[in-house]
């Protein structure tokens, strides 16, 4: 798409006032964070009054699942920050889970 018709066309990004809506760049964390962050909320490990929502070890484990085979399927094409990131995710959630499912006490 060129530049001269995107300046005819209206910014759907822009929120009140007419500023524009802030997008974080799209990188390998993108992907990771909103399931780690789901994970997160299914074993009941997010705290606040907003963020109440009801423990759910299997769907917990499914988004875990997930994670598991992202770092499967991208083994090898990853830099080392977004492996370290991505491992460390799944080191806490792992944690997490087993403590919840009480596997382990921690």
């Amino acid at each position: 798409m060129s530049q001269e018709n995107d300046k005819h066309r209206p910014n759907k990004k822009e929120g009140p006032g007419n500023e524009k809506e802030f997008l974080p760049p799209l990188d390998f964390s993108s992907i990771v964070f909103p399931l780690y962050t789901q994970a997160l909320l299914k074993l009941g490990m997010l705290q606040g009054a907003e963020l109440e929502s009801e423990v759910n070890l299997e769907l917990a484990k499914r988004l875990i699942d997930i994670l598991e085979l992202l770092q499967d399927r991208t083994r090898g094409n990853l830099k080392p920050e977004e492996e370290k990131f991505l491992e460390t995710c799944l080191y806490q959630l792992r944690a997490g889970y087993l403590q919840k499912a009480k596997i382990i006490q921690i």
